[in-house]
């Protein structure tokens, strides 16, 4: 059984039957599309170049022999019984347990309620491109968040016509997951794609005023729009798992082949996983594309050879945002040192490292696709920078 029907869940169906599965598969998830992407949500559905329903995860060469429980949510978990509970009062059980719950958009909470807008969901793009078909293009749209979405959704509606300002809490954005030197490289990207940012906007509250809203702002003037989104961040969906035993700690605790507990295993963005890094082990949380991915193909292989996979795990993410690409491989934490090593920041286009007490945590690029995955290599075991300057992967 798999409780959510995200990218993650549907990874491991998939996996499970390309690897010989050939048992019942249940896929339980709280909303009633089938697994869709949510990557283009904020990029190609909301720039309107592509329909919400090529989003969707299930083609027709996609596994068919599936039971979908769609749009009821998953209420509680009976570890020894091995059954979900159901909202409505069913129970489910199951030999193997998947939690695929994935991550909700924390809300901004503020007079305005529901007015203002998150981005996580299909019926969060439908629901926001109907408010924004009452304005005319060339309104203005606030964004509160700088961060990945509020950049990429910024880029989108620009690119629709709109005017749109990104109201940042840091004083830049992209500080937490990039640190202070990668952030400061990529700080005058907005006003060179047309986007107002401003920073250091500390949002008092969000107020209705006739057919718009206006946000308060401490020590700054008002901002009025008649639609405002706010990308502050996600929340793992493992509420429902408080009273399971299971052991919870910023998302659901897991070994390094996604066991949470016997015949029960957490992956994707609700997982708290085993990593093992360049500079040593810990417990961490990824909400990335690539490594939901990755856990299906480790759960499948755990649950169907007995071992999880052995490979060298390299994390990645990207965003594209503001006419250019940002990606990274690897998980360094944001205040590693920083040494970039290829490109120029007046050219647009830069490859950098991190780097922890002289190994390599990380490679972060900015449009230089080829030249980041190029330096993959110095993450897959650890590499000293100094050698990694010397071996210039990205140059090959």
């Amino acid at each position: 059984m798999v409780v959510g029907a995200g990218l993650a869940g549907w990874r491991l169906v998939e996996a499970l039957r390309r690897d010989g599965y050939e048992g019942e598969v249940t896929v339980i998830g709280d909303e009633q599309h089938r697994p869709y992407d949510r990557p283009p949500l904020s990029k190609q559905v909301l720039a309107g170049v592509v329909d919400v329903d090529d989003t969707t995860l299930v083609h027709p060469n996609s596994p068919h022999d599936v039971t979908w429980r769609l749009g009821v949510a998953a209420t509680a978990l009976d570890v020894e019984r091995h059954e979900v509970h159901l909202a409505g009062g069913e129970r489910v059980a199951a030999t193997h347990i998947a939690i695929a719950t994935g991550t909700r958009a924390r809300r901004f909470t503020s007079s305005a309620g529901e007015r203002v807008h998150a981005l996580r969901t299909i019926d969060d793009v439908i629901g926001l491109n109907a408010d924004l078909a009452r304005v005319t293009p060339g309104a203005t749209v606030a964004i509160i968040g700088g961060g990945f979405i509020g950049a990429e959704v910024a880029t989108s509606l620009t690119k629709r016509g709109y005017r749109a300002i990104v109201l940042e809490g840091a004083a830049r954005p992209l500080l937490g997951p990039l640190g202070a030197e990668v952030s400061s490289w990529l700080v005058d990207l907005p006003a060179a794609a047309g986007v107002e940012l401003r920073c250091s906007q500390q949002i008092s509250d969000v107020v209705v005023e006739d057919d718009a809203l206006r946000l308060r702002i401490e020590g700054a003037p008002d901002v009025v729009a008649p639609v405002v989104i706010a990308g502050v961040g996600a929340v793992p969906n493992a509420d429902w798992l408080v009273d399971s035993g299971l052991v919870l700690d910023n998302g659901v605790v897991v070994d390094r082949a996604m066991q949470a507990a016997p015949g029960i295993a957490a992956i994707g963005d609700v997982a708290r996983f085993a990593w093992s890094g360049p500079t040593g082990p810990g417990l961490t949380r990824m909400e990335h594309w690539q490594v939901a991915n990755d856990h299906a193909a480790t759960l499948a292989r755990a649950w169907l050879a007995g071992e999880p996979h052995d490979g060298p795990f390299v994390p990645y993410f990207w965003s594209d945002q503001y006419g250019k690409k940002i990606q990274m491989l690897g998980h360094p934490d944001p205040d590693d040192q920083v040494l970039r090593v290829h490109g120029a920041l007046e050219a647009g286009r830069w490859l950098a490292l991190y780097h922890r007490d002289g190994v390599v945590t990380g490679v972060v690029a900015l449009s230089s696709p080829r030249a980041l995955m190029l330096a993959k290599v110095l993450l897959e075991t650890p590499t000293d920078v100094a050698e990694a300057v010397a071996l210039a992967p990205w140059v090959s």
